[in-house]
């Protein structure tokens, strides 16, 4: 059973991968806390302006308002008085939102933050890990998985409707045309270079160095 804090700030982060509802348990925590008249202020990254320019706004249209941010540094410059201080997408913040949400945790405040844990390559994701270690409560979420329909835990990203290359960049936002959530199994990370069979390596070196040699052979004679 899960007890809060009676006193003092404190950071709790809700991960998952794509399509689990994480932003839309961060603006239930945040709706709750505006009901019981707390003041609350809620961010999220410049960059991540999907459905809209400001607002968070889920994947199924539930909205909350929102100041968009290009560093992590204005979030603690513009929180204020805000007992509750919301984050949605944390991964795509700089490393400084794990000092950021320290901070504004030791000042008192209640901090809910949204975020992947991991990238579409199955690796953690940004400052998450630190954002996870320093946080007093950590809820993963799941969605389904669009192959078999077991829990997702992973994000799929899809180009052209082909699971991409682990060499595409890291950040791309995107939505339903781009990614979508599958499980362990059902995950696909094609290999950007066929795998090497040191037997076949072997025999096609030994074969080129005897067309190598032949060719020496050959010149030599023609020079006589």
């Amino acid at each position: 059973m899960r007890e809060m804090p009676t006193r003092g700030g404190w950071i709790e982060v809700v991960c998952g991968s794509m399509f689990s509802g994480k932003s839309e348990e961060l603006m239930r925590r945040l709706r709750r806390a505006q009901i019981a008249r707390q003041q609350v202020a809620v961010f999220k990254p410049l960059l991540d302006n999907r459905y809209h320019a400001t607002d968070v706004v889920s994947h199924d249209g539930t909205r909350i308002a929102a100041r968009p941010v290009d560093t992590s540094s204005e979030i603690l410059r513009m929180a204020g008085d805000a007992q509750v201080v919301g984050i949605d997408e944390a991964q795509f913040f700089d490393q400084g939102i794990v000092d950021v949400a320290l901070r504004l945790a030791d000042a008192g405040k209640r901090v809910v933050v949204a975020t992947l844990d991991m990238d579409f390559k199955n690796e953690p994701f940004g400052p998450v890990p630190q954002l996870l270690a320093v946080s007093e409560f950590v809820d993963k979420l799941q969605a389904i998985c669009q192959v078999c329909a077991g829990p997702a835990t992973r994000t799929q990203r899809l180009i052209g409707g082909r699971p991409a290359s682990p060499d595409e960049p890291v950040i791309r936002v995107g939505a339903q045309e781009s990614y979508e959530p599958r499980c362990r199994e059902c995950h696909e990370l094609p290999v950007s270079t066929p795998s090497l069979n040191l037997a076949e390596s072997a025999i096609d070196g030994a074969l080129t160095a005897q067309v190598v040699d032949l060719g020496r052979v050959r010149e030599t004679l023609a020079s006589r």
